[in-house]
């Protein structure tokens, strides 16, 4: 199963649409992830439409509508690994045994928020972020991640970067 993570797309403040690149991943992902921070519902209604499937969670930009067609925190069984989507988590430090207390059940947890991509694991809880498509803020690129989960194995976690826009 091949899955497109993505958060922080804060559309249309940081960008007119998603990158081509990232609109190509939605279409070959066999499910999309999305970790909140929409800021209007124009992106959730054409991931609807085109993802063959679709998980995503609010995030502190977003409003009543966003809010009302969306959860919190998300939970979903994936390749037989157990999956959560979460807009925040607070601060970095002690990130891995927060989480890993906060949701004792799941195997994978994806977040957004610091719009800094993030892949480290914590007793059997491996956590994700994959930072921005649209606004990298102080990173070197804005990105997204891809990967591939089955028979109870993520594998294939890449961090895709994409090109600087001119100006």
């Amino acid at each position: 199963m091949r899955l497109l993570i993505v958060a922080d797309t804060h559309l249309p403040a940081r960008a007119r649409d998603l990158p081509a690149q990232v609109w190509a991943a939605v279409d070959e992902a066999d499910v999309v992830l999305h970790a909140g921070d929409w800021v209007t519902p124009r992106l959730l209604d054409a991931l609807e439409e085109r993802a063959k499937r679709l998980v995503g969670v609010w995030g502190n930009n977003d409003g009543a509508e966003l809010r009302r067609r969306l959860p919190e925190v998300a939970r979903v069984e994936l390749g037989g690994l157990r999956w959560g989507v979460v807009h925040e988590t607070g601060p970095k430090q002690r990130r891995e045994e927060r989480m890993r207390a906060a949701y004792p059940d799941l195997d994978v947890l994806v977040f957004g928020h610091s719009h800094i991509p993030w892949d480290t694991e914590h007793d059997g809880l491996r956590l994700l972020n994959p930072g921005s498509p649209t606004d990298r803020r102080r990173q070197p690129h804005c990105t997204y991640l891809t990967c591939t989960v089955g028979g109870g194995e993520l594998r294939n976690v890449v961090l895709n970067a994409l090109p600087l826009r001119r100006p």
